[in-house]
């Protein structure tokens, strides 16, 4: 049963907002609904101007209204907050609620993220609005969740943001000589003397815009690494106002907020641990591969142990604040809500149900567009997936995906590296956790993401992409793990600080030198349009982006580079460390080597493909009690044949499948296949 909801079936709908049309347009709505099989509405979502027009006055009539509908046409709800957007009264009465910008600009009224999430005000305001709705509303039996605010996320740096800054560097800190040997402020004179000394790391003090790239850097990594901490830890404790606000009345009830993947801003991992459950919202760009997609819903699934999420939004057709908003191609919308299903999505959901006639989302997609028909071609693909996720009913929920293999995904690491004076403005954290992670997608070989809490036990390969920042005990996590047997393997510029941002002495990689078997002595960025080379398993590839030089201290070298005054030097190492090996990558490179590496760790360590297919064609499997179900999703345009490894039952067409048998997938073409067992 999903952690998500109660009832044994996938739940199909999304955000809904009558409150902008008038009452007659409602059970037109209704009908329009149930003809595309959606049993879901999230409702509330931006309503906290029209339920609290002052201090003192709540007007709930119209969601009444509303939900009474919803109720008597037998969908769910899930009921949103409202807290994404303050009222402009509140705004005007009460300024301390408003943004500071990093330049120090005090926004106005406006916008939608301008809430300081230490404005008294606001945490004042919305867990009393959100209690009050949770004690309205807790006898609606057909509420399966709760949305709390709407995609977290933004900086502000006012006056209480600073007061509370320095509290919460009091607490972790707990005296102003450890926050000066944190920050290594002997550095250019910066000492603390009293906690009044600490300002805001922004444009006003420690930031500036580098005129070489036009990218933003900070002269001080350590306070500007922890002010991302703070302001995450910040709006988290917003959520959990909320969150213990609405539990007083519906405790049974599961509460979430609406993530956005790889969100640089909040530390999803930690935030995970404060919510019911995962959702998340889906909005690739027309240039996104399918395996950028896949990696995030395999990030949002780690978020909480590999339990499945909801996918809250995504377009059914187009999004409209993009350079360039290209339609969804014919197809496009089912083969992106399979793929989510296929990742661990319990839920399918689309923002918006109706298509708003004003402001800025006015040319965003909808299941129903501004031509209010049921035979357009957006809303008949709607309506077809819909049949198709009712006719599925609750096989996929609570599926996991069986991996064994992980990659290390790290907020702190993320801040860090991108925060750093040095090396390379081109190095990347994203960028190389994607290059991994695009070779197991191409090899079609599961993945799971993990954080530094993960245990690693599970999986016989974990990958830790250019791993910075190395946490006081991660060491010997790694080292128990690989002893035992595993298998590790990280990146250029690993090991390098603590979890202060200060370097460890004695030599990089720091404290993963013994388990990696080298010593890396320098490092040689190189700028874009330079490279360097090294070969492996008889190919030539390119290094480039930063090239470590390094010396061996017990590990093997299996590639060497070959230019330069560095020519001979080891490129790409292992070490046999216990009853397992560790790997040490020293440079970036192209994508045929990441694939042609992964391959062969791959096949050593037993690590298997769930199905070969053709380029463009993904196979991914969720397991559960009903069984296992391998997801076939075509992202090309034109037909492929896949020849079978097993006997299946075709969920979609009714038919049988045995091994060795070649089914077509029809371009954007999608098969869900259960195994059988003979």
């Amino acid at each position: 049963m999903s952690c998500y909801y109660k009832e044994k079936r996938m739940l199909y709908g999304g955000d809904y907002n009558p409150e902008q049309w008038p009452k007659e347009v409602w059970e037109e709505d209704m009908r329009l609904m149930a003809q595309a099989h959606i049993n879901i509405v999230t409702v509330n979502v931006f309503s906290w101007a029209a339920l609290q027009p002052d201090e003192d006055t709540y007007d709930f009539t119209k969601l009444d209204a509303i939900m009474e509908l919803v109720r008597a046409n037998g969908m769910k709800v899930c009921l949103a907050t409202s807290t994404g957007a303050h009222p402009a009264w509140m705004a005007r009465k009460h300024p301390d609620i408003l943004r500071t910008e990093k330049n120090g600009m005090k926004r106005k009224f406006g916008g939608r993220h301008n809430s300081c999430p230490n404005s008294p005000t606001y945490r004042k305001y919305a867990p009393k609005l959100a209690e009050k709705l949770a004690e309205r509303y807790r006898d609606f039996d057909n509420i399966v969740a709760w949305h709390i605010s709407n995609e977290f996320g933004g900086e502000c740096y006012c006056e209480n943001c600073e007061k509370a800054f320095r509290k919460w560097l009091k607490n972790k800190y707990g005296s102003i000589e450890e926050v000066n040997r944190s920050f290594d402020t002997a550095f250019w004179g910066h000492t603390f003397y009293d906690w009044e000394d600490i300002v805001l790391p922004n444009f006003l003090s420690e930031h500036f815009i580098d005129g070489a790239t036009g990218q933003e850097r900070t002269m001080f990594q350590g306070i500007s690494l922890d002010y991302m901490r703070f302001i995450s830890d910040s709006m988290l404790e917003c959520f959990q106002l909320e969150y213990d606000a609405i539990k007083k009345f519906t405790p049974d009830l599961p509460i979430t907020t609406n993530l956005m993947a790889a969100y640089k801003g909040l530390d999803y991992q930690k935030w995970a641990r404060s919510m019911d459950f995962v959702s998340w919202d889906n909005y690739p760009a027309p240039s996104d591969s399918p395996a950028m997609t896949a990696f995030r819903h395999d990030l949002m699934r780690g978020l909480d142990g590999q339990k499945p999420f909801v996918l809250m939004e995504q377009t059914p057709s187009v999004t409209n604040w993009q350079p360039y908003n290209r339609l969804k191609r014919p197809g496009e919308m089912r083969l992106l809500s399979w793929q989510a299903v296929a990742h661990g999505a319990d839920a399918i959901q689309f923002f918006q149900i109706r298509r708003s006639i004003g402001a800025c989302e006015k040319y965003h997609g909808a299941v129903i567009d501004h031509a209010g028909r049921a035979d357009t071609r957006v809303f008949r693909e709607v309506a077809q997936l819909g049949e198709e996720i009712k006719n599925i009913g609750g096989l996929f929920l609570d599926g996991k995906t069986p991996a064994r293999a992980a990659i290390l995904f790290d907020w702190d690491n993320w801040w860090a590296v991108e925060y750093s004076a040095g090396p390379s403005v081109r190095m990347k954290y994203l960028d190389t956790v994607q290059d991994f992670y695009q070779a197991a997608f191409a090899l079609n070989v599961p993945i799971d993401i993990i954080s530094t809490q993960d245990a690693l036990d599970a999986y016989r390969v974990v990958i830790a992409p250019l791993l910075y920042m190395v946490k006081r005990g991660y060491e010997q996590k790694l080292q128990d793990y690989v002893k035992k047997g595993g298998t590790f393997v990280t990146s250029y510029f690993s090991g390098i600080v603590d979890e202060y941002d200060l370097v460890d002495e004695g030599g990089y990689p720091g404290r993963l030198r013994e388990l990696l078997g080298i010593w890396v002595e320098e490092n040689d960025a190189l700028p874009q349009g330079e490279q360097n080379a090294f070969s492996y398993c008889g190919r030539r590839h390119p290094a480039d982006i930063l090239c470590d030089l390094m010396h061996l201290e017990g590990a093997e070298a299996l590639g060497m580079y070959e230019e330069d005054f560095y020519a001979g030097m080891p490129a790409l190492t292992v070490h046999s460390y216990g009853e397992g090996k560790a790997y040490y990558i020293g440079t970036h490179s192209d994508e045929e080597f990441y694939q042609t590496f992964l391959d062969r760790l791959f096949l050593q360590t037993g690590v298997q493909s769930v199905q070969q297919t053709p380029f463009g064609v993904e196979a991914a499997v969720r397991e559960n009690a009903n069984g296992a179900y391998l997801c076939l999703l075509n992202h090309t345009t034109e037909k492929k044949t896949v020849v079978l490894e097993g006997d299946y039952e075709d969920l979609l067409e009714g038919c049988s499948c045995n091994c060795h048998d070649e089914i077509v997938l029809e371009k954007k073409g999608v098969r869900l296949l259960r195994r059988v067992h003979k």
